[in-house]
């Protein structure tokens, strides 16, 4: 994952690298991906406009995310541009590397376990990168779906219950919306039509889970968690319709209004 991948970065690719030190004309990096491979910053590439002091914008030992803007493959020479990086390729790098770090501390505590050898784990690693972007990202998914996931791969047991509980480390963010239905009816049998209206969008399975819970006449709560925003909306907006449609069919009557939203972490 951290090793190097090729010989050469590509032209144009984003990568992190050490600076190593800074001159008047620029600064000299050293490239983590790339078995510390120098590359060279140009000072016309730090920034746009006038630089007065190249050592504002990069520090030597300072980590930086780079794009490499030319190789010359037969002198071995690389050379980088930092204003040429938008900040959503910086985002999507660094969340790569976050990744990556994550991932090497699993397989390691899992190799050290089962006593593997580095064949066998990169062996482990090429399976995985078959189906996801990233190693850590089996893991991830794991810690929101569960075990089942690993059952893709041809794994033995003794790795996919290492993996499981190196996955039960991940606090999977979540988002909770909340709202409470006003709900009340006229007929005889009206608690049980608005008990079993409720019933009917409780869940705890897929991408959301919906619970209401009663708060006193005619009051209920409805909590939908999901794993982002977009999710958990359009959960909660389809169930408040399911029971709006059901009671008013019902000729009911239903009030519905919003509570703060939050940011949580599954338990």
């Amino acid at each position: 994952m951290s090793a190097q991948v090729s010989r050469l970065p590509e032209e144009g690719e984003i990568v992190i690298a050490t600076v190593r030190e800074v001159t008047g004309h620029g600064a000299y990096v050293v490239l983590d991906e790339y078995n510390s491979m120098t590359g060279f910053l140009h000072i016309s590439e730090i920034a746009t406009g006038w630089i007065r002091n190249i050592e504002r914008y990069v520090r030597p030992k300072q980590k930086a995310v780079l794009k490499v803007i030319r190789v010359n493959k037969a002198r071995g020479e690389v050379d980088c541009s930092l204003k040429q990086v938008s900040g959503e390729e910086r985002k999507s790098k660094l969340i790569e590397v976050k990744k990556n770090e994550k991932a090497q501390a699993f397989m390691d505590f899992i190799k050290a376990r089962l006593k593997m050898t580095d064949a066998q784990v990169s062996e482990v690693e090429e399976k995985i990168l078959a189906k996801y972007d990233y190693v850590y990202d089996v893991f991830e998914e794991v810690a929101r779906k569960g075990p089942e996931v690993l059952d893709k791969f041809e794994l033995s047991d003794d790795l996919k219950k290492a993996m499981e509980e190196e996955s039960n480390k991940i606090q999977v963010p979540q988002v909770e919306v909340r709202g409470v239905m006003e709900i009340s009816s006229r007929k005889p049998d009206g608690i049980e039509i608005i008990k079993t209206t409720l019933a009917g969008v409780e869940s705890g399975k897929g991408s959301a889970k919906t619970e209401v819970t009663y708060i006193g006449a005619p009051r209920y709560r409805i909590v939908v968690t999901a794993e982002n925003f977009k999710v958990a909306e359009k959960s909660m907006n389809n169930a408040v319709e399911k029971v709006r449609l059901a009671i008013e069919k019902q000729h009911g009557a239903f009030n519905f209004a919003r509570e703060e939203s939050k940011k949580t972490h599954q338990s």
